[in-house]
């Protein structure tokens, strides 16, 4: 029926096709038949020639693009992508942008308690992006003297300060404006870094969730960096922030001790960090005792660090405040992909789990008489067609079909068939009777198969339709070796027990006559044979 109703089609298209051939020769005798009556007979021919080239050429300047234009619109979609539209003039329209793609991502989230919370991220950041205040985030660990540094700020910018700050134990945060600067500026108060016990790793975790909204950071030490405080330093300078280190309590050490410290600061920071970005500061000198008197209090030392802060934050202040925004919006993008990714992961492992049965219980049912056809039985193209609309790729069913087959080859060229049934067969032979066997490997192997072409075609589009460097072997190999290990394999074939065998030896009971020795004469219970 399918192959007469192609031939009526072609038959039909050829028809048309001669139609309009018709009609053209037609048009083309009468155009000629009037010239002739306005035109001598030697131009005529000339005449139809160049209104045949202009004709040409208006179809190839405004034809062929908008032809174009209808085939890219075609494949790609009607809707424009951030891909198709074009760059973005400003770092606030980028950030714009961002947030829209975020948007996008969580009307695709089905999980309700995921995207509220990516949606209060993502409102904070908007927040953030509308914000006109710099903020400023100081980093130390508890004996580094930032409580005291940012005191002396708070104190050398706008006077006495009248909130109590101590030793900080939870952030505080501090608004200010500096000479000349239009935005306000926010310092912020972290509690201290690399402190011992719970507590302190969970204040720590606090500092370095305020160090990826910080767009300035400041990281006060007391001494030479220790390797610990090497790597947080270096860690915080990673999160693409500028970054101001500050060599505390000056006023303990020499001058030539404190000129060797900078300088070796500065070489340990060098790639990273500018050498006037590493600043010498007192911030709570010793006093000085006065024999008869009150100890003198000498006043803090902090106007390099002062006029360097000034001199940045005038200079890059609106740049850093962008370039923190676009920061957050990566992470929040990345952050809804990430989401998107297991939602899908998850609806995928649901489709290959559900095929993996499917497939399991048709061959058990209805056993095929080669072990190499199993490779082909158990990858459906269905079950491709709907991991692929999974990760939003439309496929033809005969695309599908192809996929579906390669995979299948390459499952019986590796071996893999073979060796999947020997595997099940050693694995079940010791519980199954030989009437049995035969159907239950089988069935349990096209299962087992089916689960790992799934996972491959799982790895396959979460690549953007890429098979990787190694090619289609390589990943239904490591998929295979997934599988094979004893806990997967195990858990598998638990659930094969269950979900094939089982279904198969209740139907050879049924069909089986009864034992000697026993009268087909239910018992009391009606659901068995009760000895003679």
């Amino acid at each position: 029926m399918k192959g007469s109703t192609r031939w009526i089609l072609i038959g039909a298209a050829a028809l048309i096709a001669l139609m309009v051939v018709g009609l053209v020769l037609q048009g083309i005798r009468n155009l000629l038949w009037d010239l002739s009556y306005w035109l001598p007979a030697w131009l005529v021919g000339p005449v139809l020639l160049i209104a045949a080239t202009l004709l040409v050429a208006a179809v190839m300047q405004i034809g062929l693009p908008w032809f174009r234009q209808w085939r890219r619109r075609s494949t790609q979609g009607v809707q424009t992508t951030d891909a198709t539209m074009p760059a973005p003039t400003s770092r606030r329209e980028a950030a714009e942008r961002s947030l829209g793609s975020v948007d996008r991502l969580l009307e695709r989230l089905q999980d309700d308690v995921a995207r509220q919370s990516l949606q209060k991220e993502r409102e904070r950041v908007a927040r953030e992006l509308e914000r006109g205040d710099l903020v400023v985030v100081l980093f130390g660990t508890g004996s580094s003297g930032k409580t005291s540094l940012i005191r002396a700020l708070l104190r050398e910018i706008v006077g006495d300060v009248g909130a109590a700050m101590g030793s900080t134990s939870e952030s505080q945060r501090y608004r200010l404006r500096l000479r000349g600067l239009e935005r306000g500026v926010q310092l912020v108060d972290t509690p201290g870094i690399l402190e011992s016990g719970m507590d302190g790793r969970s204040r720590e975790q606090e500092a370095r969730q305020h160090a990826s909204r910080a767009d300035l950071m400041i990281v006060v030490v007391d001494g030479d960096l220790r390797r610990s405080e090497l790597d947080v330093v270096h860690s915080l300078s990673g999160l693409g922030k500028r970054l101001l280190l500050v060599l505390n309590k000056c006023d303990l050490r020499g001058e030539e001790e404190e000129r060797r410290l900078l300088l070796l600061l500065r070489q340990r920071c060098a790639g990273w960090l500018q050498a006037e970005d590493v600043i010498p500061t007192s911030a709570c000198p010793q006093s000085l005792p006065r024999p008869g008197q009150r100890p003198l209090q000498p006043p803090p030392e902090i106007g390099l660090l002062v006029r360097r802060l000034a001199a940045v934050l005038h200079a890059d202040g609106d740049e850093l405040l962008a370039d923190n925004i676009l920061l957050q919006c990566k992470d929040l993008g990345a952050a809804g992909r990430d989401l998107l990714d297991r939602q899908r992961s998850q609806e995928a492992r649901r489709i290959v789990d559900r095929y993996t049965w499917i497939s399991a219980g048709v061959v058990a049912a209805t056993p095929l008489p080669g072990v190499d056809l199993l490779g082909t039985a158990a990858v459906n193209a269905q079950m491709v067609m709907e991991l692929g609309a999974v990760y939003g790729i439309q496929l033809t069913r005969n695309r599908a079909q192809e996929l579906a087959v390669s995979v299948g080859r390459t499952l019986a060229g590796l071996g893999v068939v073979k060796g999947g049934v020997a595997l099940i067969g050693t694995a079940l032979s010791v519980n199954l009777p030989t009437l049995l066997l035969g159907r239950a490997v089988q069935g349990v192997a096209a299962g087992w198969l089916t689960r790992i072409a799934g996972s491959s075609f799982i790895t396959y589009f979460q690549q953007d339709q890429d098979w990787g460097d190694g090619g289609i072997q390589d990943v239904v190999q490591h998929h295979y070796e997934l599988n094979r290990r004893d806990r997967s394999l195990k858990a598998f074939l638990d659930a094969a027990l269950r979900r094939v065998v089982e279904p198969l030896q209740q139907e050879a009971k049924k069909r089986l006559p009864p034992q000697p020795g026993l009268r087909a004469e239910e018992d009391a219970s009606g659901r068995g044979y009760r000895e003679l």
